[in-house]
């Protein structure tokens, strides 16, 4: 019944006075019936409102008041006609910024506002994140942390909060110190709380995407955002909200230990169609190597015809994002006579930091984003920026757009069916997928078009490891305390209380595999008298050392599920020291092509196809390897050392100036911190000629703001703009 009158006001060219008030009564009558169902309908009549009789408008904005959409009527321009429904109005309007809440915002609110705690469940496009900014604006709090899974999120949220800057420090980096005149936001991923050592009281702690805390969702840093946040209510009591999609239910007992309210909505300002696009051609899909240019014809044909809308096509991994890209980018050239180039300030920096060949540049002049973890910050914050602002119509990601960045389109098109090459899309990440289809109060309806069948429905209950503790790994158990274990005679639980305490100490602080750790401490204590050399080294190692120490981690460190590939031992050895020594992506990226070039498979392919799959791979290590992963090791190990080495009276190595060198693209210290906002680093290194090297880092922002520096003449247009951005 209901897609029937849905289907009635998309078909219908105009419905006259009698059609309008009949739809509008039965909408009437299934608000007492089903709320949800009606907001959809109500949802879809807004879309279509030109068709509707504009004298009737009265009794539309009484069905957007009964189902709580006052967002709407404010941005319909609507009015209300009675005192009570004023008043109600008035009751909706956000006390700290100049916006509307919805009836669930507002009710979500209240409940933050009591003495609860609160974890909620809401579709993507009910405005989880703006009740964030509330908090921040109503300077309730004076010291808030927030936690986001996603650098490209906090620097999202950075953006969002920095007017608010005359109230509170935004703290992005571990090496910032509080502040003790104003309040302070943490802006932090979890591996950065569990570092961070100088926390004054924490009020309020907020968790975007919560359900990351799970262990059995098989994320890699599940164990960092257990240990985080269950140190910070052990420590602080804070205060928390945490937040996330399409979630039924936590860890039973969870809510009555914290005092916490499990609250779940269907509410959504934006319905998304399901358009089936499998069904018809099952026959040809089911076999994709067989087929595999007859589904991307139908792809890119598709794209074609919905040109004048924006559309997100999901892709299973960064390699199939350039392929996906290219491939549709050479057929709509071959489709569409005359297209006009979009003019990007990106293009320039590209032009002179990368290469003029590179497939990016013509993806972008064709108005065509890719996104995927494998890309520079600053360069992937720009493309959601132009998608953002309309330059681009197409943008191909990977699960980044699921939780790596806050954007949506008219249309999502659901192309690949897994994560990487062999994880299944399940249903909890089809609907993530799903609800970026519609952008809230600019769509009031998004379409996602199925290639695929839709995961099969099941309930998604986030367990909490370091409460629930069925499942919990090493890491997260080591870091609770005796009267918190619930199962004191496990095995698990014995063979980690049967690790020395002082032992104990360093690897609970380091976060990483416990037993791995204990492994490394056991061959350091065996090698330290004949190869005390290879692991006391400071500064800069030799290959040798690098070897040695890259040896231990690799075989220690990973986790079990965890994918290298294609990275192999030796391979991450020779790329940290190229890249260590060099201290240049770019004579990685050159030896990665001539390593390509090698390839038997790589003979039929031309230096353009090859050097732009180097510049891939060699952005993918950057990434993955020497922003995230080698530091950490070298890090772990070098606390490691130092403990084996004094347990020997032994003078300890030092490996935290190359780690954060590595870490931080080899930028002057106290301009690390431009990174985090996005700022390239052909920009920062031109800075380090107008910026003091003594200036304290919370100085520096402040010095290119009240000096303009960004108007010095070395500058190019998209360093200047990411510069007055800042």
């Amino acid at each position: 019944m209901i897609e029937e009158l849905l289907l009635d006001i998309d078909n219908a060219e105009v419905f006259d006075f009698e059609s309008t008030f009949s739809l509008y009564k039965r909408v009437s009558e299934i608000i007492i019936e089903n709320e949800v169902i009606a907001q959809r309908l109500i949802v879809n009549i807004l879309d279509n409102k030109e068709k509707f009789d504009q004298s009737l408008n009265i009794v539309l904005t009484d069905l957007i008041e009964a189902v709580g959409f006052y967002p709407y009527i404010s941005k319909e321009n609507l009015k209300l006609d009675s005192t009570d429904s004023l008043i109600r109005q008035v009751y909706h309007h956000s006390e700290n910024l100049d916006k509307y809440l919805h009836e669930d915002q507002r009710h979500l609110l209240s409940l933050l506002n009591s003495d609860k705690n609160v974890i909620v469940s809401a579709p993507t496009s009910f405005g989880k994140s703006l009740l964030i900014e509330e908090f921040v604006a109503s300077n309730k709090f004076r010291n808030i942390i927030i936690i986001q899974p996603t650098l490209a999120l906090l620097d999202e949220t950075r953006r969002k909060l920095k007017k608010y800057d005359e109230y509170y420090k935004l703290i992005v980096r571990t090496s910032q110190e509080s502040s003790t005149e104003k309040g302070n936001i943490y802006l932090f991923t979890a591996e950065r709380v569990n570092e961070y050592k100088e926390f004054p009281h924490v009020d309020f702690i907020i968790i975007d995407e919560f359900y990351k805390l799970s262990s059995k969702r098989d994320d890699e840093r599940a164990d960092s955002l257990n240990n985080a946040l269950h140190y910070i209510l052990k420590t602080f009591s804070s205060k928390f909200y945490l937040l996330g999609p399409n979630i039924d239910g936590i860890s039973e007992g969870f809510e009555e230990k914290y005092n916490a309210i499990f609250y779940k909505t269907k509410s959504s300002l934006v319905d998304v169609k399901t358009i089936d696009i499998y069904t018809e051609h099952k026959e040809k899909f089911d076999k994709p190597r067989k087929f595999k240019e007859y589904k991307e014809n139908i792809l890119f044909d598709l794209l074609i015809d919905n040109q004048n809308q924006q559309s997100i096509i999901y892709c299973s991994s960064p390699s199939r994002v350039r392929y996906l890209s290219s491939k549709f980018c050479s057929y709509l050239l071959s489709k569409i006579e005359n297209s006009t180039n979009v003019k990007l300030d990106i293009v320039e920096w590209i032009n002179e930091n990368i290469s003029k060949d590179w497939s990016l540049i013509k993806l972008l002049q064709n108005r065509i984003g890719i996104h995927d973890g494998a890309l520079q910050k600053h360069i992937t914050t720009s493309v959601i920026d132009y998608f953002n602002k309309g330059d681009l119509n197409y943008l191909f990601c990977t699960t980044t757009i699921i939780e790596g960045v806050n954007t949506s389109a008219k249309n999502i098109i659901f192309f690949d069916k897994t994560k990487g090459s062999r994880t299944p899309i399940d249903f909890f990440d089809y609907s993530n997928i799903k609800g970026r289809a519609g952008r809230l109060m600019i769509h009031y309806t998004g379409t996602i078009f199925n290639f695929n069948p839709v995961p099969p429905n099941k309930q998604v209950i986030v367990d909490i490891p370091f409460f629930e503790q069925n499942p919990i790994s090493n890491e997260v158990l080591i870091n609770l305390d005796e009267n918190e274990i619930k199962d004191t005679n496990s095995e698990q639980y014995k063979a980690i209380k049967d690790i020395p305490n002082e032992e104990k100490e360093v690897i609970k602080s380091n976060g990483v595999q416990v037993f791995g750790q204990r492994n490394i401490i056991k061959t350091l204590r065996n090698d330290i008298n004949n190869k005390y050399h290879l692991i006391a080294w400071s500064n800069y190692p030799t290959k040798e050392q690098l070897s040695y120490v890259l040896g231990l981690a690799w075989n220690n460190l990973l986790k079990p599920t965890e994918t290298v590939r294609p990275m192999t031992l030796n391979g991450l050895i020779t790329v940290t020291q190229i890249y260590g020594y060099n201290q240049s992506i770019w004579n990685l990226v050159n030896n990665t092509f001539a390593y390509l070039k090698t390839l038997k498979h790589n003979q039929d392919k031309d230096d353009l196809e090859i050097m732009d799959e180097a510049i891939r791979q060699s952005f993918q290590t950057l990434k993955h390897w020497f922003e995230y992963k080698v530091p950490k090791w070298l890090s772990v190990i070098d606390s490691l050392q130092n403990f084996v080495c004094l347990e020997n009276g032994l003078r300890s190595g030092s490996y935290s100036y190359f780690s954060n060198l590595i870490e931080n693209d080899f930028l002057r210290e106290n301009l690390t911190i431009l990174s985090e906002f996005g700022i390239p680093s052909s920009a920062i290194r031109k800075l380090e000629k107008l910026i003091p090297s003594n200036m304290p880092q919370d100085d520096v922002i402040k010095s290119i703001r009240e000096n303009k520096l960004y108007e010095n003449s070395s500058f190019i247009e998209y360093e200047r703009n990411k510069l007055k951005e800042t």
